[in-house]
């Protein structure tokens, strides 16, 4: 009896913290729209997956993920690329933002045994390496035509302008904001009683 007392109370620890970090992506992704550095966009959003993916798992990850990409899908932040390629951009950004989450989670789940805060860590920074990648191999695929007269237009080579004009400052912003941000949330919540 106390065994199934104990998982129903985790399992409903577990839908409380999911929902708390859906809201959360939800709202840093909205405010991240009205946040710039320059000509960049600040992006909070992959904060809350990171925490997700660790604290639940690949899963949540993956679904912490696709929240954030059907909100930029629904927001418009994708609108320049939808009127190239609806199907690409539709399929670029649910699974750039899928697979950030799941990777940061399997990345944790690989190597939370060798050493928790290397663990966190590299999740941290394995989240916006995918994100960013898989984006820059979706441009490469479904939209080089378009950025390579983006490109043309700000007197760049298309490979130039992908790397710094669409995610150059953003990608920084997100890198250093996940590997400064995550391991300190992580541990104000008392991660590691939590594993």
């Amino acid at each position: 009896m106390k065994n199934k007392i104990r998982s129903n109370s985790e399992n409903i620890r577990k839908i409380v913290y999911l929902a708390l970090l859906t809201a959360i992506v939800l709202v840093f992704q909205t405010l991240g729209s009205f946040i710039r550095l320059g000509p960049f966009q600040a992006s909070l959003v992959l904060i809350p997956i990171v925490i997700g993916a660790a604290l639940l798992g690949p899963g949540a990850g993956a679904w912490l993920g696709f929240v954030f990409g059907m909100h930029v899908l629904l927001s418009g932040d994708a609108a320049a690329f939808l009127t190239i390629d609806v199907v690409g951009t539709v399929l670029v950004v649910l699974v750039k933002g899928i697979v950030c989450g799941m990777t940061a989670g399997f990345v944790f789940k690989i190597l939370k045994h060798v050493n928790q805060y290397l663990a966190v860590l590299i999740s941290a920074i394995a989240c916006p390496l995918a994100n960013t990648g898989i984006f820059l191999l979706g441009c490469k695929l479904f939209f080089m035509e378009a950025v390579s007269a983006w490109a043309n237009a700000e007197g760049m080579s298309a490979v130039a302008y992908m790397f710094i004009g669409l995610v150059g400052g953003n990608f920084i912003f997100e890198f250093i904001l996940n590997i400064i941000f995550v391991p300190v949330i992580l541990r104000l919540l008392n991660f590691k009683n939590r594993i």
